[in-house]
């Protein structure tokens, strides 16, 4: 059998592969920001940031903050929803005057539509392939918009499964998803199809995210954890078998490499849509409070909106490398083959092969293992497929030092207290086992 080990040295790998990145927090007591709970952000090509609050519209641009009260007294101290740029337009989702446009310092207000189809409480407004608004209102349905018709859709006369709706994302095929309160929709112009916990794998009802992929995969975030749906496969992350900070996923970005920003109850989020995730928890590396907001700007700052502690910039940031796969080696089957207790895949005997004099080998891992360090912060995280696994660590002579037996995927191991020197640590799922060996210097 090959043997291969992977050898990480903290020192080395803090020199080449950490990134120079920044957080920045604006609030009302640093900055002209006009209040500290952020309930939208959006950017344009112009590269303004734009910012609504409870108590208004703001933009930032070249260090300078702008007041938007100043140029229309209905958004002093208006609730400020949803933000969504179209050109040159930024159409504004608000609770008191519905959808306020602004072009060029132009202003239109829809004021009477907003008193007939009943739009206050805007919660978010989507674009589609050809122009029309598809905008989401607070316990009044779906409202679409041509440009010159508006057309109301409600749970009592159409598919749709509730009024009130939380998110609106339109996919490559200009079909509409909305999350409401009571699960997701999908109306593709003449039909209307939902998925709820009773007929799908979405883990809750309520619906509070929708991000679409270049692949034209979804993303969805809800009350209990982040979803991929690719029209047939459901597949479910949350903090029981990832490293996501929180659950309830708030909102959710692509950034130019492709990579899912979120912003959770329990912090910020990156994921690479395949099994590299970088985190910012709350009480951690970001204060304690909701993240409610998040957009990529065109320079590649990510921009976090919090529920009271203002707005948040993140800039230079850089996702880690992948680390090699590694495989078991000789000395990792020779001791499952003396301490093995048989081991199960899926609930079933794990297969077994016969080696040298009749001995059964344990079957090796066909899980992917990576270690990253987190030099700063005092620990290590450890991804892999599985759920759960025991991690022990061997010190140079063999012996070990330290066991977590129940290890969840993605989780901290502290190594702030651990003596400097060389380690095995080996990652024991029930499909096998593999080994990474580190040096703490």
């Amino acid at each position: 059998m090959n043997k291969y080990t992977i050898l990480l040295t903290f020192a080395m790998f803090l020199a080449s592969a950490a990134p120079a990145q920044k957080w920045t927090n604006y609030t009302m007591k640093n900055s002209e920001i006009t209040g500290n709970n952020i309930l939208a952000v959006a950017t344009d090509n112009r590269g303004t940031l734009w910012v609504g609050t409870t108590q208004g519209l703001n933009s930032y641009r070249d260090g300078r903050w702008v007041d938007y009260s100043d140029f229309n007294e209905k958004l002093k101290n208006q609730f400020v929803n949803c933000l969504t740029v179209e050109g040159n337009t930024l159409w504004i989702g608000t609770d008191d005057y519905g959808v306020i446009e602004f072009n060029d310092d132009r202003w239109f207000e829809h004021s009477e539509e907003t008193r007939r189809l009943n739009m206050k409480y805007i919660r978010d407004i989507a674009v589609d392939h050809v122009g029309e608004k598809w905008i989401g209102v607070t316990l009044s349905g779906l409202v679409q918009y041509d440009g010159v018709n508006w057309n109301k859709h409600t749970a009592a006369e159409t598919g749709l499964l509730s009024d009130f709706i939380l998110c609106v994302a339109i996919d490559k095929r200009d079909r509409k998803w909305i999350g409401t309160n009571d699960g997701l929709c999908v109306y593709d112009g003449r039909r209307w199809l939902s998925y709820t916990t009773k007929n799908s794998k979405i883990p809750h009802n309520i619906t509070l995210s929708i991000a679409i992929d270049k692949d034209n995969v979804k993303w969805i975030g809800t009350l209990e954890g982040l979803c991929r749906f690719d029209g047939d496969n459901w597949q479910i992350y949350n903090i029981d078998n990832c490293p996501i900070p929180g659950n309830q996923v708030n909102d959710l970005a692509f950034d130019k490499e492709g990579h899912l920003w979120m912003a959770t109850d329990g912090g910020v989020a990156v994921f690479d849509c395949n099994d590299r995730w970088d985190t910012f928890r709350a009480g951690d590396k970001l204060p304690k409070c909701m993240y409610q907001n998040v957009v990529v700007d065109r320079k590649g700052d990510i921009w976090v909106g919090s529920d009271e502690k203002g707005l948040f910039c993140l800039s230079g940031y850089k996702m880690r490398e992948p680390e090699a796969e590694v495989p078991s080696t000789d000395a990792d089957v020779a001791e499952n083959q003396a301490n093995s207790q048989g081991g199960t895949e899926n609930g079933k005997p794990a297969k077994t092969s016969k080696g040298e004099n009749g001995q059964t080998k344990e079957p090796e891992a066909d899980d992917r293992v990576r270690l990253t360090p987190y030099l700063e912060e005092g620990y290590i995280t450890i991804t892999m497929n599985s759920p759960m696994a025991e991690v022990t660590f061997l010190n140079a002579k063999g012996e070990k030092v330290r066991t977590v037996p129940q290890y969840r995927n993605g989780s901290h191991i502290n190594i702030s207290k651990m003596k400097k020197g060389s380690y095995t640590v080996r990652v024991k799922t029930s499909k096998g086992t593999r080994t990474v060996k580190f040096t703490l210097k």
